[in-house]
């Protein structure tokens, strides 16, 4: 039985690539008589509004969608992402971080510092410090090159057979747990994936590149492995994304002016889009 799942982030209107993987997400689920389940990724509280959470309703009955069981409401699950975290600590495998966004920039800006943006590591190896962590804030990261060393180099398959393997050039030391929320979205992902019993991640294909880390953490925390199913995304017709930030055409926009939103779901997965949008190759 696949289970799948639509896990938005309020932070603004679904634009039609939210549409497009939700639709695909149900249709997954549904033929083959399993279950579609909805989580808001609401943990970022400079960001998450309620009115966005009622506008993703708003906008997936319009496009004729159900769901199964409880909305999972991560904003809730704090203590379920303390006690994963407290699995990783508990075996030396994360360590804090006191570095701001600024330190980071700096370090990685510094005339021999190295190419690239990964986080150089700065906070790793510092001894515990009780004292300070109480009286500073900090994230917690991933010590990534432990980790690796402990379970490999994890791979994963999608949904059309391909296999992928990972190399260690994917790894960062990812943060696990941020400073004005009890978990980050990697640690939160794969802990609510097995919580809900979710087998057939549906995501666009600009989120394979967190595929690695996910994977990796799965394995740390003995967690089952889905298969991943990483879909086409949509833009404008000129090749530029959708994106929240920059006030794509929204689902509610498109409801106000008309359109039927089942038969727009129909379309999707049919591979028809709007005058205006494009399929870019996954």
């Amino acid at each position: 039985m696949i289970v799948t799942r639509f896990a938005p982030s309020p932070t603004g209107r679904l634009h039609l690539g939210h549409a497009f993987s939700v639709v695909l997400g149900h249709a997954r689920a549904r033929e083959s008589g399993g279950e579609f389940r909805l989580r808001i990724e609401d943990l970022d509280p400079t960001r998450c509004r309620p009115e966005f959470v009622d506008g993703i309703h708003e906008d997936l009955q319009w496009l004729g969608l159900d769901w199964d069981g409880p909305v999972l409401v991560q904003s809730q699950r704090s203590a379920t992402y303390g006690h994963a975290l407290g699995q990783l600590r508990g075996r030396g495998l994360v360590y804090p971080c006191f570095c701001t966004r600024a330190d980071i920039a700096s370090a990685l800006e510094a005339p021999h510092g190295p190419a690239g943006s990964h986080y150089l590591g700065t906070c790793r190896g510092l001894p515990d410090d009780p004292a300070r962590r109480a009286a500073e804030p900090h994230s917690w990261r991933l010590d990534a090159s432990k980790a690796v060393d402990l379970v490999g180099l994890p791979s994963w398959t999608e949904d059309d057979g391909r296999k992928f393997e990972s190399d260690t050039g994917d790894f960062d030391d990812a943060i696990l747990a941020r400073k004005d929320a009890p978990a980050a979205y990697h640690l939160a992902c794969v802990v609510d994936d097995a919580a809900r019993g979710v087998n057939l991640v549906v995501r666009a294909a600009d989120l394979r590149s967190s595929t690695p880390i996910q994977r990796l953490l799965q394995q740390l925390l003995d967690l089952p492995e889905p298969q991943y199913l990483h879909h086409s995304l949509i833009a404008h017709a000129d090749g530029r994304r959708l994106a929240k930030r920059d006030r794509a055409p929204t689902v509610a926009a498109m409801r106000a002016e008309g359109v039927d939103g089942r038969a727009l779901g129909r379309d999707l997965l049919a591979g028809k889009l709007p005058l205006g949008f494009a399929f870019l190759d996954a």
